[in-house]
């Protein structure tokens, strides 16, 4: 009576999870790869083709994806120079600089159009290194992450794995952009401070030693991070719908260029967000990379709750466009090089059998 009633209680709750008739199933046994791990499905199929240069996971398949990444951030990066320097000026000196605008015209007015790319040094060395290893370490990670967890769970935790995966890539990466970052801030933020690299770096190091090209790295993590795991989990999970709900055909019966639209599409709102997310981090690094001596503590309380979404628009504007470029160029490297590109994944034949969903 007890066991009977419990169970209808249980079903009649509102809050109850669906129950799932699970069938346990005699699953045939696959041989591993040479390599001694297994492979996520789709992209086995895709490896075996005749149609890529590599294997996918192997050392040849991260190099590339590494150069991929050096691209994609390296060259947009240093292209937005202008935009990054009044958007570093807006949140530093607020009173002076009000507007996009007036950041520009102030900026034209003192330093002529040569001023504007003031910081294209150290950004287009420190955000190629990012690259190479937000890029690259991702997609290792990925792999790693998804044998640890299996087919199936991989699948069902396919977020979080996006999220573990740039979080794990972008704590590297920041540790490279971190000396180049606070160079291209000291020159933008601090006239008459440098004129270039050549002449930032030695006097940084001059003055604070080591520590004047690191004590950034926190807040950069603070700022990137987040940054990073809303790029990739967004636009992962951003293809996936695009090619469910709005374009008409199978990613496989589109043409690369078609792919590409769509890639450049779900990086654009990727960007959106990761620009919300990340912009009061942004405000506190670049303060702190102006004023020596200041802690990121002693940032965040002087800008307060207003201060640290300053700039806010143009971040929106440079980061919406940046990471869309960045996904469509290291897209098109992967397409360029014929490397594998995995399908947005699908529910694996097992685990449909286990929740009843397959005759």
């Amino acid at each position: 009576m007890y066991p009977t009633t419990l169970t209808q209680l249980s079903r009649a709750n509102p809050f109850n999870a669906p129950l799932f008739s699970l069938q346990e199933i005699e699953e045939p046994k696959q041989s591993l790869p040479a390599n001694g791990r297994s492979r996520n499905l789709a992209a086995a199929a895709i490896a075996d083709s005749a149609d890529v240069s590599c294997e996918f996971g192997s050392t040849k398949y991260y190099a590339l994806c590494g150069f991929g990444g050096i691209l994609s951030c390296g060259l947009t990066h240093t292209a937005v120079v202008p935009l990054d320097l009044v958007k570093c000026r807006i949140q530093v000196d607020p009173d002076k600089y009000k507007s996009i605008g007036k950041g520009f015209s102030l900026t034209l007015k003192e330093d002529g159009a040569r001023g504007l790319a003031k910081g294209w040094a150290p950004t287009f060395i420190g955000y190629s290194m990012q690259g190479l290893c937000k890029f690259g370490f991702y997609e290792m990670f990925k792999i790693f992450y998804s044998d640890m967890l299996g087919e199936e769970n991989t699948y069902l935790w396919r977020t979080s794995l996006y999220l573990a995966a740039s979080a794990s890539a972008e704590f590297f990466a920041d540790i490279a952009l971190a000396p180049m970052e606070a160079c291209k801030v000291r020159i933008q933020t601090c006239p008459g401070y440098a004129n270039n690299l050549r002449q930032c770096a030695p006097k940084m190091f001059a003055e604070e030693g080591v520590w004047a090209f690191y004590k950034g790295v926190v807040p950069l993590w603070m700022r990137q991070i987040p940054y990073t795991m809303m790029k990739f989990a967004c636009f992962e999970r951003t293809v996936e719908l695009l090619y469910k709900h709005v374009v008409p055909k199978p990613r496989a019966e589109c043409t690369k260029g078609e792919q590409l639209i769509v890639t450049f599409t779900a990086g654009y709102i990727a960007g959106v967000f990761c620009a919300i997310v990340s912009h009061p981090a942004d405000s506190v690094v670049s303060v702190l990379n102006k004023e020596s001596g200041s802690t990121a503590v002693q940032v965040l309380k002087k800008l307060g709750p207003k201060g640290v979404w300053k700039g806010l628009v143009a971040r929106i504007i440079m980061i919406g466009t940046l990471t869309a470029l960045q996904w469509f160029i290291y897209d098109s490297v992967k397409v360029y090089f014929r490397l594998p590109r995995p399908p947005p994944p699908e529910m694996p034949e097992s685990l449909k059998k286990k929740l009843g969903l397959t005759e």
